[in-house]
């Protein structure tokens, strides 16, 4: 019997095409609404680290299921330290932007972008609406980042589960889901001591619900825990938010699949890729009260 051909993900990109799934090697697969996506992870197979900076793990060190950076520790560490977040880039010559950007409601966030990248940033982490406050040099925006979080108590990270859950709890216009925003970019202009080589934006809100094609009337129930040896998924791509595909699965409703967690696994074509299914382990969302601030498809 002939062994199966495999696949490794790199993870899901945002293009100006739209979003597309990349493959080790280059090879692309456009994300567009409606189409059937179908794998499986290959039999008596691990997780493996997928490296730092392009580089292999020296080690191959076999990597959680739940991971969604599918690194090993020193390989994390090493990708973290040549990171923006990681403060380490201070003489970065490029203009930065600072953004407030909402997933739902009482859950609005700050954050920063390199100008170049224009909104990007903001559709990698699912960001349904947002808006520039500013641009400057990069500690110019760190500093205006932390001066949110000290002054309004504005966090700089949301958990993806969190954004998850609270998408079915969307308001239906555009108009309802600006005004946390408007009201936050209005506060945070107020603040004294913001610094002036940071030149600020006025308050435009952008929506990317239709970007991501996401739908009140068919809200996701839950959302892949992990992906195991010999399990499998498929269905109808109803929505891509930041790294998550919101797949409609046969006999259980709308289901999110993290394509972080694909990473670092041997990829299959499954038995059935025209049938629903669903062979790994999920977990259904509970409500969230909103009150965090004051070649295989």
């Amino acid at each position: 019997m002939a062994t199966p051909r495999t696949w490794r993900c790199s993870g899901l990109r945002w293009t100006p095409e739209g979003p597309a799934l990349v493959w080790d090697g280059g090879r692309r697969s456009p994300l567009d609404r409606g189409k059937r996506v179908a794998f499986a992870v290959a039999e008596e197979t691990t997780r493996r680290c997928t490296g730092a900076r392009g580089n292999e793990c020296p080690l191959r060190a076999t990597v959680s299921g739940r991971s969604t950076g599918a690194r090993c520790e020193e390989c994390a560490r090493l990708d973290r330290a040549h990171s923006v977040a990681a403060d380490t880039l201070a003489d970065d010559p490029r203009p930065y932007r600072v953004y407030l950007a909402w997933f739902g409601p009482g859950m609005t966030k700050v954050g920063i972008t390199a100008a170049e990248r224009g909104s990007a940033r903001l559709l990698e982490q699912g960001a349904v609406c947002f808006t520039w406050l500013g641009t400057g040099p990069l500690m110019a925006a760190r500093r205006t980042e932390e001066l949110l979080r000290a002054a309004l108590n504005v966090p700089d990270r949301v958990p993806y589960a969190e954004k998850r859950a609270v998408r079915a709890q969307l308001p239906t216009t555009g108009i309802e889901r600006a005004v946390e925003v408007e009201e936050l970019h209005a506060r945070a202009r107020e603040l004294p001591a913001w610094p002036e080589s940071l030149k600020p934006a006025p308050c435009q809100v952008v929506d990317q619900v239709e970007a991501f094609g996401l739908r009140q009337d068919e809200p996701a129930l839950a959302d892949v825990r992990e992906l195991v040896p010999g399990g499998a998924l498929g269905g109808e791509l109803f929505a891509v938010v930041g790294p998550d595909l919101h797949l409609a699965v046969d006999g259980h409703g709308v289901v999110v699949l993290d394509t972080r967690l694909m990473t670092g696994w041997d990829l299959v074509a499954p038995q059935s890729p025209h049938s629903g299914e669903l062979t790994v382990p999920t977990r259904k969302f509970t409500a969230k009260r909103a009150d965090r601030q004051d070649g295989l498809f």
